[in-house]
């Protein structure tokens, strides 16, 4: 009886990734822009770690801190804003 040869380091290696894929489609597959964001946050952290694992640290770093940080409250604020932008628009409309 053979058993498939189940090697640990494949999924270590292959795993991040795949969970970038998935958190990077969540990001561009949802309705919700704040979710969104933060999916797309979530994404380029795990993308960071990857680059740590590939003994890349100064792509890591700006990664994480550029792309996960910065970018994703720039966007937020963004967000923040056109909501409120959008609600007084509403309201000055409901005002006679």
């Amino acid at each position: 009886m053979t058993f498939i040869a189940f090697d640990l380091t494949y999924v270590v290696e292959v795993g991040p990734l795949l969970a970038t894929l998935i958190f990077i489609i969540i990001a561009i597959e949802l309705d919700d822009l704040i979710k969104a964001t933060i999916s797309l946050g979530i994404s380029s952290a795990i993308l960071a770690a990857v680059f740590f694992t590939l003994n890349a640290p100064y792509a890591a770093v700006f990664e994480l801190s550029v792309a996960a940080g910065l970018i994703t409250i720039l966007l937020l604020a963004a967000i923040g804003l056109i909501e409120r932008k959008q609600e007084e628009e509403v309201a000055q409309e409901e005002t006679p």
